[in-house]
């Protein structure tokens, strides 16, 4: 019973071979994919897995509902993967196979003009993952102070010039909210370089995306939740795209903590959760990346289980 992979315009997906091939999928195992969006991963997953194998999804954004795969096999969750430990017991689920994530933000999202995650398009100011969560990129801009603004800046944007920019916006909003993306553009563009201009404001977009949906804090869960469910054995695969995610997974796959710890026994043997899978992170060819320029900053890596 397999499914044929046919991938949806919603999504392409990046390092698809690559990194369904770093699952080692066994027939009948369990597997999660925990950012299902257009499922093009899911479906690769389940050309591969046999009539006992099962995998869950999850995906807390609503438009990725419709593409939900008609499988008795598969289950989509609409929740964060942050609760994925507390979602997959509800299921009956205690231990896993392999865990998929495919961090960021969808082609789709980015190009749904209506939900402010792109700074090519005029609209709300929005950047939720989940519309039905109450806190937007608008609530950020009118209610975060300026000590608050600058930290989200230079920490989720790395912006050189996050105070000024900071101090611009809880100027402008003293006179008028900033509701629109074309509004937050306006604002932040004498501030921002211009020889360099539509990178700066991408890193500006990707930073207050990344505040308004903990993005950092989930993917924290997810690593520890990924210790609790992984068997032994299990693969632990993700591709990241930008410096604080992949920092955050790298030093979590060599010590087996958020910090980066790596514990060493009496004899000064690193003591590790993980088998490294792969020293350096996988990037994209220069082939997928003419196909697909949003796969340019992908890094892959990869952890076993021991």
């Amino acid at each position: 019973m397999a499914s044929s992979v046919s991938n949806t315009p919603y999504h392409t997906p990046v390092l698809l071979k690559e990194s369904v091939d770093a699952l080692a999928i066994k027939p009948n195992g369990i597997y999660v994919d925990v950012t299902f969006g257009g499922g093009g991963h899911s479906r690769e997953i389940l050309n591969r897995l046999g009539e006992q194998g099962r995998l869950i999804a999850f995906d807390r954004d609503s438009d990725a509902q419709t593409n939900k795969i008609d499988d008795p096999r598969f289950t989509l969750i609409a929740n964060n993967f942050r609760f994925l430990h507390s979602c997959l017991r509800y299921y009956n689920i205690e231990t896993v196979d392999g865990i998929l994530a495919d961090l960021g933000v969808s082609s789709h999202q980015f190009d749904e003009s209506g939900r402010g995650f792109s700074f090519r398009f005029d609209s709300q100011a929005d950047m939720r993952m989940n519309r039905e969560a109450d806190f937007s990129a608008r609530e950020l801009l009118k209610l975060y102070s300026q000590s608050e603004l600058q930290h989200v800046f230079k920490t989720y944007g790395e912006l050189n010039n996050a105070s000024r920019l900071a101090q611009a916006i809880v100027s402008k909003r003293g006179q008028k909210q900033i509701d629109t993306t074309v509004e937050l553009i306006e604002v932040a563009t004498p501030f921002l370089p211009k020889k360099d201009l539509n990178t700066q404001l991408a890193k500006l977009f990707q930073a207050i995306r990344i505040e308004v949906n903990k993005e950092m804090p989930a993917l924290e869960q997810l690593m520890l939740h990924s210790l609790k469910v992984l068997k032994t054995g299990g693969r632990l695969v993700v591709i990241t795209y930008h410096s604080l995610e992949d920092r955050l997974v790298k030093n979590f796959m060599k010590s087996g903590n958020l910090e980066g710890n790596i514990v060493k026994d009496f004899y000064g043997n690193a003591e590790t959760p993980f088998i490294l899978c792969s020293k350096k992170a996988i990037i994209p060819t220069d082939e997928e990346i003419v196909k697909n320029s949003r796969a340019r900053s992908a890094k892959l890596r990869i952890a076993e289980k021991k």
